[in-house]
């Protein structure tokens, strides 16, 4: 025992000695709430605010009542963008070119072909492109109605059946958006907060015969391992402790009310996603030590171990896509915690029962992480990274 704890005071000592380093650990953890809180506030903006569109108009003399439909959805002319605006909408180039028939066409009942010119690449004109569609589809859909109302057709029979929607959620899963992003860097938390010191303890010691050394005392490579783990791993802890304190605080200046939702991390929340969160920071942190003693050199460490942080981007992501999930999703190490942190986010009651699964299979693997490298660490290929 006191040869572990003299183990772990020199390994925190280590890891505190290059702030640097330190500061780049807890970069997420600082990252994290300001991205969700500047994501959310466009966001909000987005659904809730309809700024200005300015297209440029060509007919408009010819429709003069589209044109107010346009004026009244806040599509304006090209003629009346700010100065200080005018060069970025002259590069979107958003242009509707309405015919000279117009008028004629109308009056005849025959279609009207409206032209919207612009680059649908481009992901920024979603929104505009959408708004000046559904304008022109409105407007489209009120002519039809006059005209069967005008012949004394019921309108109402063009909607035999009409669908009411209700929805179940809770409040708080109406932020599905802040959820997604705060459990997508909690995971990317556990698994940066620790990797500066995670390489550095390994292939860093190495290159600079500290391992050597320290493997010349008599104390078990076991303990070794054990210790180096204590000190990534607690790091790691601390980020995911940061991130969610930090983020509790940030999300209380978005007013989620306008769009009907509600985020609050009481601490019954805080307490089971520490929980939930506390093995997958031993599980990252012994991935990222086995890994890194792999490595012939310290910059092998670097490009091979953060390859590792892409795992909790990767698996969620193509979780999305699979519709019937195998059950055995629920027991692995980051796909499992994401699915209980998406339930738990939504406000539903906490599945302990598979908390303790997934994390009893995380610690189980970490073990065996442990206990392999451990034996490794006998060898001189790995302690002295030979081919």
């Amino acid at each position: 025992m006191i040869q572990f704890s003299a183990l772990v005071k020199k390994e925190f000592k280590e890891a505190f000695r290059d702030k640097r380093a330190l500061m780049v650990a807890m970069m997420m953890a600082v990252m994290a709430p300001v991205m969700i809180f500047a994501l959310s506030k466009t966001m909000i903006k987005d659904l809730v605010e309809t700024p200005p569109i300015y297209i440029k108009l060509s007919g408009g003399e010819f429709a003069p009542k589209l044109v107010k439909q346009f004026k009244d959805d806040n599509i304006l002319a090209f003629s009346q963008v700010p100065v200080e605006e005018k060069a970025l909408w002259d590069e979107r180039n958003i242009e509707v070119i309405i015919p000279e028939s117009f008028s004629q066409d109308m009056l005849d009942g025959k279609p009207i072909d409206i032209i919207l010119r612009t680059d649908y690449s481009d992901q920024a004109m979603n929104a505009p492109i959408r708004r000046i569609k559904d304008a022109i589809n409105n407007f489209a859909r009120s002519i039809g109605m006059k005209r069967l109302l005008v012949r004394g057709i019921d309108v109402k029979l063009l909607q035999p059946v009409k669908l009411i929607e209700q929805d179940t959620a809770l409040p708080s899963s109406n932020a599905v958006f802040i959820s997604m992003l705060l459990g997508l860097y909690l995971l990317m938390a556990a698994f940066m907060s620790g990797l500066s010191v995670a390489i550095d303890s390994s292939a860093g010691e190495r290159e600079r015969n500290v391992l050597e050394i320290l493997l010349c005392q008599p104390v078990s490579t076991l303990k070794i391992v054990l210790a180096k783990l204590s000190c990534a791993s607690s790091i790691a802890v601390v980020g995911v402790v940061l991130t969610l304190v930090l983020t509790s605080f940030s999300v209380g200046f978005v007013d989620l009310s306008k769009i009907g939702a509600t985020f609050n991390l009481d601490i019954f929340i805080v307490i089971a996603l520490i929980l939930l969160l506390l093995p997958i920071c031993f599980f990252a942190s012994a991935l990222q030590l086995f890994f890194s003693f792999q490595a012939k050199s310290f910059k092998e460490a670097q490009s091979t171990v953060t390859m590792i942080i892409m795992l909790p981007a990767m698996i969620p992501f193509a979780l999305t896509f699979i519709d019937d999930k195998p059950k055995w999703l629920d027991w692995l190490p980051v796909s499992g915690h994401s699915m209980v942190m998406e339930d738990l986010f939504k406000g539903l009651p906490v599945n302990w029962a598979a908390v303790a699964i997934t994390g009893l299979v995380t610690l189980a693997m970490t073990v065996a992480l442990v206990v392999t490298l451990s034996a490794k660490l006998k060898s001189e290929k790995v302690v002295l990274a030979l081919s």
